[in-house]
């Protein structure tokens, strides 16, 4: 896009990392083939390349994991929390140690900028295992254990057996990170499905299992598409089942789970509202809303989709964020200088266009910056949309991709009602200088977490989730700990 500076490219080196033509399933401690032979490709969203070949698990691959995750299980719940720590601790600092390596792997599996996977998505990664390593030795005293008549008891909380957990591919490694870290740290064995079309930062994380010395069946990595998951949710030896992903799908697997004693948990979508009222400072408010929406191309579940403006400084903020959005440089996701990257996928840039296309049919107005989308690759330029009713399907719907949908609102009382008329409710942003209005109006959202003059800023002891359509339970902090506990 155009910029007031030129930049030379400044691309990361591939050389970083080395990908095998081909992957197995991680089973038992092991690579191994698929049952019926399957496999898929992997490919890179920026240039269409195939990156390399993966094998596809089936219905009698996730047996074998789970049936291997239950025979670890035994020896793993048994340790004491302090000897679980132990590889937790190790598997966050292999994770450090190769950063760098997981950074290029992740921007060339799923297309979102260099910078992004490298100073945001890795760093997260590891404090998600520091920080449950911390709690593996201290579960007697989170809260969620027996209690007598003369207080807490005490005693850890035992854990529930095997997790099958099944994440997305907008934050691989990092979604990896979620689950993996808590499930462990509490004792339990996990059977992940990493998604389709990015599947290799979970697999490079199974040879990190290995070089921590991680025991055999404790973590097993099942790629494969949605009858994959379908097989692992439904499997009677899964005692727990995590999901991050479409509502659609999440809807299905609380219908799969119901009547059973699975304990489930469930991140899914979300339509975050971003709400800048007449005193916020204009600048910072542009780029917390930038960061909100386009930050990974906007496909991110808690994005601040919706942009809410107070009437008064509509024209203002509107003025000073276009002037913003042209100086967003797209591109090579490799290139340091990259602030938009590729849209993960052919499905999803279809999807994005299909709704924007239903959004320019409705009446609302399209504006893009002056911008040249290369030729190979899933691309799609910034926009955003104005004159933007409640009704229109781009402010209901969730787009999951670089969308931004403008209305507006005089009233306090105006914009807590339309960020609360939503299907979804994961996530809100307030923008204001007055710390009563902050906690008057995050306090009427219903909204899982908050942000108040910053968005997306994330750390591993604060708890993540939703309310309705969004899903329920809580990942991170002490609350991460509850859905991988029987208590």
């Amino acid at each position: 896009m155009a910029s007031a500076f030129d930049y030379a490219p400044a691309p990361e080196s591939r050389s970083v990392v080395d990908i095998a033509p081909s992957y197995g399933l991680f089973i038992d401690g092991e690579f191994t083939d698929a049952a019926d032979g399957r496999v898929f490709k992997t490919v890179s969203p920026a240039s269409e390349e195939v990156l390399s070949e993966v094998a596809q698990a089936g219905a009698e691959d996730v047996d074998r994991a789970v049936k291997a995750a239950r025979k670890a299980f035994e020896k793993w719940s048994a340790l004491p929390g302090s000897e679980r720590a132990k590889y937790l601790f190790r598997i966050a600092r292999i994770i450090q140690e190769r950063s760098r390596e997981l950074a290029v792997l992740e921007t060339l599996d799923n297309g979102k900028p260099i910078k992004e996977t490298r100073d945001a998505d890795l760093p997260l990664v590891a404090a998600h295992f520091f920080y449950y390593a911390g709690w593996a030795d201290k579960l007697g005293h989170a809260g969620f254990g027996r209690r007598t008549t003369e207080g807490h008891s005490g005693r850890d909380p035992k854990p529930l057996g095997v997790a099958g957990q099944v994440i997305p591919w907008n934050f691989p490694l990092l979604m990896l990170a979620w689950k993996i870290a808590p499930a462990l740290a509490t004792g339990n064995t996990v059977v992940l499905k990493p998604a389709e079309t990015t599947p290799l930062s979970a697999l490079f994380f199974a040879d990190i299992c290995r070089q921590a010395g991680l025991p055999k069946g404790v973590v097993n990595i099942l790629p494969g598409y949605g009858d994959t998951g379908a097989a692992l949710v439904e499997h009677p030896g899964v005692d727990k089942v995590a999901f991050t992903g479409s509502t659609a799908v999440g809807k299905a697997i609380a219908r799969q789970v119901a009547g059973t004693r699975k304990k489930v948990t469930l991140e899914l979508g979300g339509k975050g509202a971003n709400i800048v009222f007449d005193d916020a400072p204009i600048d910072q408010a542009v780029e917390g809303i930038v960061n909100g929406i386009f930050f990974n191309q906007g496909q991110v579940c808690c994005a601040g989709s919706r942009l809410l403006v107070q009437e008064s400084v509509q024209d203002e903020l509107l003025a000073s964020l276009k002037r913003r959005l042209s100086t967003l440089r797209l591109g090579d996701p490799l290139d340091k200088n990259t602030d938009i990257g590729a849209i993960n996928s052919e499905e999803q840039l279809s999807r994005i266009t299909t709704l924007v296309e239903r959004g320019e049919a409705e009446g609302a107005e399209r504006w893009s910056p002056a911008c040249e989308l290369p030729t190979s690759g899933y691309w799609f330029a910034p926009t955003l949309f104005t004159n933007v009713t409640q009704a229109h399907t781009i402010a209901r719907d969730e787009i999951f991709g670089p969308v931004l949908s403008v209305l507006t609102f005089r009233t306090p009382d105006e914009a807590v009602a339309k960020a609360n008329n939503s299907q979804y409710g994961l996530s809100a942003g307030i923008w204001t200088e007055k710390g009563s209005r902050i906690l008057a109006v995050a306090n009427k959202l219903r909204a899982g977490v908050v942000w108040a003059n910053t968005f997306n800023k994330f750390d591993p002891t604060s708890p993540f989730g939703g309310y309705k359509e969004s899903g329920f339970g809580r990942e991170g902090g002490r609350h991460g700990l509850e859905a991988y506990l029987d208590v």
